[in-house]
């Protein structure tokens, strides 16, 4: 790869996180005392992280009968307040056990 076009991508890069920073601290210069904005600003860091986590979960296992099976398990264990390993594990082993049925 050219040196230059290497530079510009990386400049680019740079730019772009940047100003995705900068755009909140600049646009909102007072706190924020609007309660829906507030509760909507809370909940986009969950809402962006599931968004990109839950389409790789359905097709980690090569199956999606599996996935499912591995997906609720983890949501029932999550509702039922367990703990973040308990919930990884249940999930591992409803995966596993789901293999060898399906």
């Amino acid at each position: 790869m050219q040196l230059g076009k290497m530079a510009l991508m990386i400049l680019v890069m740079a730019g772009v996180t940047y100003l995705i920073r900068m755009i909140p601290l600049v646009a909102f210069r007072k706190k924020i005392t609007s309660r829906y904005l507030q509760s909507l600003l809370f909940y986009v860091p969950y809402a962006v992280l599931s968004a990109m986590t839950f389409p790789y979960i359905l097709y980690s296992t090569g199956n999606i009968w599996t996935a499912l099976i591995g997906t609720v398990v983890a949501l029932i264990a999550s509702i039922c307040k367990q703990s973040l390993i308990i919930v990884a594990l249940l999930a591992c082993v409803s995966v596993f056990i789901g293999g060898f049925i399906f």
